[in-house]
């Protein structure tokens, strides 16, 4: 019996089961889908870093998987408490006619199960279909072979979902039996005329704090943006953190207290229509829900800055990416060694042998020939030396700015010798990388730079007259008031911190020689093709050149356009997953906390929707108050959100300078527009159309 009725009874509330029902399915299937990425087919045709990149994404999304339940467990366990409370009046009858505390607490874990076996089916059934479409995302992000592609269903993934729901269906399940236990029966029959008491506030308090509020929040900004680099360490960020956490309770506490009084002076707009009854419904909202609106705010505000912030340093990244690995390999190693060295951690002294100083007074690729290296696995190259002047240090650079930059950016290396390198040289390269070229006369030199906050430090010298050089005897100064643009070793983005172009006139001493750079291409038509070539002169393969270099250890070192993409994708990837994961799931809580809200209130406040009969309002005029209420209801968090977005992507940009830039954002932001827009959306039209329902109901 008790079965037939608990099938009755979800049959009957299946409208007030809809908001429940959403964010368990959604709940399953986005757990499903970031819990699957591991059995993906895309994982498969990929390379082997590129594999350990991804297996290390997944553990991180496993360790992220805890927070996240924990998140939905109490998301679902406040979903079954809405729907527990609509129901007191049904329970206090069940009472009335005999039933026992027992037999309650039996209908309601049988349709509590039975609504998440229901949930868990259908989500772990979307959560499927939607994995396929993540391999696709996945493959694009690792640039990953999708010619096989075949469907994959995660059996791991499936029970993982499981069990971590299991569980917490059994917090509801325990949950509903205590709250079952608790009640008496005149206050489940009363419970319908129990409204919550509203403290009113004093407007001039409300108004002070407003201001207070909004103060707060203005500086709060200041400090993330004007005085960001300031926000260096964590104890320093924690103060805008917490003062824009206080602003938005202070702002939605402060709201209640005098919007309505401004409102009512304004009688034209006060008295027109239903916006009175609108107005006080949303105050007291407002009034009674300052802690769950400031929550709400800070989860959007996340979402949209994690979403925004992480699409647009991958979309910078993959443009920077083809910009600054210009060519397939970069091979380097130290010239001119000394007689010996101090190893750091032991403190003993390492003396090199004679086969090491004579490698190291030739070039890269006498090194690669020596070694048993065939050279025409490469073309296209070129090789350079670079030198470092002792007295010819950034400190020297700055000249008379390096005292006041000094106390500025206190842990920039002042001493470290500039890296020097002959302008024909240069050229060879930048040729080679599509770069500008540059000429010089005997008495000028340029400073290339893309890194920009540094560029800006040394553009202080050399926009005047002090940036004269003094080496050999000689005099020499900039050709331009400021830094060229230009690089020579291949990174992911602009972190080239000065290189110093000379004339080739200029004189420099072997012993000034820093290193010897080999640039070149892989002499490959396939990606198959380069990356042999690749697991020969930068992997780990038992090849004759790699055991020689190894036998005489001699410290040839390289970086590859494989290894920074492969390296670079993993890295944002990982940022894009973890911040697609929980931006999602602070998505999902924060709409169906404002959807259970509503319908509570809505629940709640039928009697005054009531009364709008009695005194002449029709249907129409009712559905529009409704609809207004519930929309700025749903807007008034998202619109402090967005406001504390704008600076935050600012912050995070700005602490990922050379990852990102402004021009970068526009894509991301209307990307995270849409997924915000589907979701916020999908709820709250199931918000309206069940609050409709719920004012609809007989008495």
């Amino acid at each position: 019996m008790l079965f037939k009725l608990s099938i009755r009874n979800m049959k009957k509330s299946f409208k007030d089961y809809a908001i429940y029902f959403l964010t368990l399915v959604l709940g399953v299937a986005i757990f499903y889908m970031f819990n699957s990425l591991d059995t993906q087919q895309a994982m498969l045709e990929v390379s082997e870093s590129t594999r350990e990149m991804i297996q290390l994404m997944v553990q991180m999304i496993g360790m992220i998987s805890v927070f996240i339940a924990i998140v939905l467990g109490f998301l679902i366990v406040y979903a079954n408490n809405f729907l527990i409370n609509r129901r007191k009046r049904e329970f206090g009858i069940y009472m009335t006619l005999g039933m026992g505390r027992r037999q309650i607490s039996s209908i309601i874990l049988i349709e509590t199960i039975l609504v998440g076996i229901l949930s868990l089916v259908v989500g772990i059934f979307m959560g499927v279909f939607a994995s396929q479409f993540m391999s696709v995302l996945v493959a694009k992000l690792f640039e990953a072979d999708m010619s096989e592609f075949t469907f994959v269903f995660s059996k791991d993934a499936c029970i993982k979902t499981c069990i971590y729901f299991t569980v917490m269906y059994l917090a509801v399940i325990i949950f509903n039996t205590l709250t079952i236990s608790r009640y008496k029966l005149i206050n489940l029959l009363t419970a319908v005329r129990k409204n919550e008491k509203v403290k009113m506030k004093n407007p001039i308090i409300s108004i002070f704090i407003f201001l207070a509020s909004s103060i707060l929040l203005g500086y709060a900004y200041y400090l993330v943006t004007g005085g960001v680099h300031e926000l260096r360490t964590g104890d320093k960020l924690l103060k805008p953190i917490l003062m824009g956490i206080v602003g938005t309770v202070g702002i939605f506490w402060s709201l209640s207290g005098f919007i309505l009084r401004i409102i009512q002076t304004r009688k034209n707009i006060y008295l027109k229509g239903t916006n009175m009854f609108v107005l006080r419904q949303l105050n007291n909202k407002i009034n009674t829900n300052i802690a769950s609106m400031s929550i709400i705010c800070l989860m959007l505000f996340m979402t949209i800055s994690a979403l925004s912030s992480s699409l647009s340093i991958q979309s910078a990244l993959d443009s920077q990416l083809e910009e600054f690995t210009p060519v397939d390999v970069n091979l380097y190693k130290p010239a001119y060694l000394p007689e010996s060295y101090v190893n750091s951690y032991t403190k003993e002294t390492i003396y090199y042998t004679e086969e090491h100083k004579e490698d190291s007074r030739k070039p890269v690729s006498y090194t690669l020939e020596t070694n048993g290296y065939d050279m025409n696995n490469l073309k296209d190259i070129v090789e350079i030396s670079i030198y470092a002047i002792p007295e010819w240090t950034l400190a020297y650079s700055l000249g008379d700015y390096y005292e006041p930059t000094k106390s500025q950016y206190p842990m920039l290396a002042y001493e470290m010798s500039e890296s020097i390198i002959r302008v024909s040289d240069y050229n060879k390269i930048a040729k080679l990388y599509g770069e500008e070229q540059y000429t010089l006369n005997d008495d000028e030199y340029i400073v290339l730079c893309n890194y920009e906050q540094m560029s800006d430090i040394r553009n202080q010298t050399l926009e005047t007259a002090n940036s004269n050089i003094e080496i050999n005897g000689k005099t020499y100064h900039s050709k331009y008031n400021g830094c060229k643009d230009g690089f020579v070793f291949m990174a992911t983005t602009e972190i080239n911190a000065g290189i110093i172009l000379v004339p080739d006139n200029f004189e420099l001493k072997d012993e000034w020689m820093e290193q010897y750079l080999l640039v070149a291409n892989y002499n490959a038509e396939t990606e198959e093709g380069k990356q042999e070539i690749e697991n020969i002169l930068i992997g780990s393969s038992d090849t004759e050149f790699f055991e020689n270099i190894k036998e005489k250890g001699i410290n040839l070192d390289g970086i590859s356009k494989i290894s920074i993409t492969e390296s670079s994708k993993g890295l944002t990837t990982i940022i894009i997953f973890i911040a697609i994961y929980l931006g999602v799931v602070f998505l999902i809580a924060s709409s169906a906390i404002l959807a259970l809200k509503q319908l509570t209130e809505s629940s709640d406040n039928k009697q005054r929707y009531a009364i709008l009969r009695k005194i002449g309002c029709d249907e129409k005029m009712i559905n529009q108050a409704l609809f207004r209420q519930i929309l700025i209801f749903f807007m008034m968090p998202l619109l402090l959100a967005m406001i504390h977005s704008i600076f935050g992507i600012k912050f995070i940009l700005s602490m990922l300078e050379v990852l990102a830039s402004p021009d970068e954002l526009l894509p991301s932001i209307i990307v995270t527009a849409v997924i915000i827009g589907v979701v916020y959306g999908v709820y709250f039209l199931a918000t309206y159309f069940g609050s409709k329902n719920i004012i609809k109901e007989e008495e």
